[in-house]
């Protein structure tokens, strides 16, 4: 079966084509709506990486990457709700611990919706969020801090929790993605782009969470080992958001995009699925910046071919512009801006070629 016959992708191109971009710039002035979500859960998109025997597809990376780019392409806003859940479905998948049985199954199935709440772990030594045990309530664990960004309030079931303890481990653990004792939530964050996917930061005051629902607990060295590379890697909603734009341009303007895209994405992917550690963390961060640079091509081209009516908030062009600018942060680490930064300084490693 080809890639583009897999029934999952069928399913992201109905999704998008049918809902999500139709609805894009609405959606992108008024939030996600709770039938966009419900919408994902039932498509059946939620448990594409997941065990099969859980529920879930267990589809091929290449499956994962292309209903990633066909929705981030249509709604980008929609797009980053849902992928924050496929971690937590990783993390689970990877677990041997009690909450695996609970929550791995509904989660495959689409039955609930996570969030996750971890990203300020890559700040470490700073720790945003600590962790440490609390007996007074039984087993379990308290969290204190403040996530400075968690996307999808309001819409998620749970949230996939993380904090540092005192003796340099990270611990990752599930709540319930609503406000409760220890548990409260910013206003939504005004953003030039995404303000729809419902942003907010959590004020952690003594969070308490049980032992069984703990998902992952390690050394912070050895989780950082795991996660660097997924900070050096091309974000496929990169090509979706590029590839939305270049289809509102003409052949004669969109096929050499076209072209630059095509081969700067078969390098990006190529470089992820090579084997064993992250390789030439150097060359997978060129890659990412000369893709960035080609997004940022085509969405800068949708603007100008779209003229004064682009300028309107109804515009698709000046939509996928703004989202293109979120991405060039979205994930950002310390690393790859400075590598980012050298090579809009020097003109990009292949840059505009």
């Amino acid at each position: 079966m080809t890639i583009a016959a897999h029934p999952l992708v069928d399913r992201a191109r109905r999704l998008a084509d049918e809902l999500l971009a139709p609805e894009a710039e609405r959606v992108d002035q008024e939030g996600v709506p709770v039938s966009h979500i419900e919408a994902v859960k039932r498509s059946g998109l939620l448990g594409v990486g997941a065990p099969t025997a859980y529920g879930g597809s267990a589809a091929p990376v290449a499956v994962v990457r292309e209903t990633a780019e066909i929705l981030a392409g249509a709604c980008c806003s929609t797009w980053f709700v849902q992928t924050q859940h496929h971690t937590p479905v990783q993390t689970l998948a990877n677990s041997a611990l009690p909450v695996r049985e609970r929550l791995l199954g509904p989660l495959s199935r689409g039955e609930l919706l996570s969030g996750v709440a971890y990203a300020h772990l890559r700040s470490y030594p700073r720790v945003p969020v600590r962790v440490e045990p609390d007996g007074r309530a039984g087993a379990g664990w308290r969290f204190d801090g403040t996530v400075p960004w968690y996307t999808g309030w309001g819409l998620n079931d749970v949230v996939l929790l993380a904090g540092v303890t005192d003796t340099g481990e990270v611990l990752f653990a599930f709540a319930e993605a609503r406000e409760q004792p220890g548990l409260k939530a910013s206003r939504p964050l005004r953003l030039a782009a995404l303000t729809a996917a419902r942003t907010v930061s959590l004020d952690l005051d003594g969070l308490w969470v049980p032992e069984e629902a703990v998902a992952l607990r390690m050394p912070y060295e050895r989780w950082a080992a795991a996660d660097r590379p997924k900070t050096l890697n091309t974000n496929p909603a990169v090509f979706g958001v590029a590839e939305a734009a270049l289809a509102l341009l003409d052949e004669e303007t969109a096929g050499p995009l076209r072209a630059r895209l095509a081969g700067v994405r078969d390098r990006a992917y190529a470089l992820a699925d090579a084997p064993g550690p992250a390789g030439d963390a150097g060359e997978r961060l060129a890659v990412r910046a000369r893709a960035h640079e080609v997004m940022r091509t085509a969405t800068t081209a949708a603007v100008v071919a779209g003229g004064g009516r682009a300028l309107s908030l109804s515009s698709r062009a000046q939509r996928l512009a703004r989202e293109g600018l979120f991405l060039l942060v979205q994930g950002q680490t310390t690393e790859s801006r400075r590598a980012h930064l050298a090579a809009l300084r020097d003109g990009g490693p292949g840059a505009g070629r």
